[in-house]
């Protein structure tokens, strides 16, 4: 179970990380505030929200409910223009308060049971959970900053056409 969380670790650190690489790709501060259509989130917008999701789930961790009465959810989603500089306070901010909490948990953590929303969950389940949340909205940071970078757009993967230069040799 101790692999278990350096590997929760790494995946969310893999995850903070493909989503700063592909926001930097965004020169032009404005255009995070850009969506797609009036029904989408720009990727400010979705940055807020990680970050306020981050923050409530993982503060109080293991004593309080994991949607804090002090959260604004709903505001999260709501079109502010805050600079490139405020955006990213934001999102580390969300980013410290998990990596300080994933820091004092333990394998005999794993078992416990937390709430979310007053759903009762093991430490094991709420851990995926949140992964699962952060992996849907970096896939949709990364969707958005590549169509915003367009053709100076550098993939954070293996390039279209060179998947065999990453097979083993055999």
């Amino acid at each position: 179970m101790k692999d278990y969380l350096e590997t929760v670790r790494k995946e969310f650190g893999r995850f903070q990380a493909l989503a700063e690489k592909a926001v930097a790709q965004v020169s032009d501060d404005a255009r995070l505030h850009t969506a797609p259509d009036p029904e989408s989130n720009s990727v400010a917008v979705i940055l807020r929200h990680v970050s306020g999701n981050l923050a409530s789930r993982w503060s109080d961790f293991l004593t309080s409910d994991g949607e804090k009465p002090d959260r604004d959810r709903d505001g999260e989603f709501e079109s502010r223009r805050l600079g490139r500089a405020e955006l990213l306070d934001a999102w580390n901010r969300g980013w410290r308060t998990l990596y300080g909490t994933l820091a004092t948990l333990t394998p005999a953590n794993l078992d416990r049971t937390v709430t979310i929303r007053g759903e009762p969950y093991t430490v094991v389940q709420a851990i995926e959970r949140s992964l699962g949340h952060t992996a849907y909205h970096v896939g949709q940071i990364v969707f958005l900053c590549k169509h915003l970078a367009s053709d100076k757009w550098q993939t954070l993967s293996i390039a279209r056409g060179k998947s065999k230069e990453f097979r083993p040799q055999a």
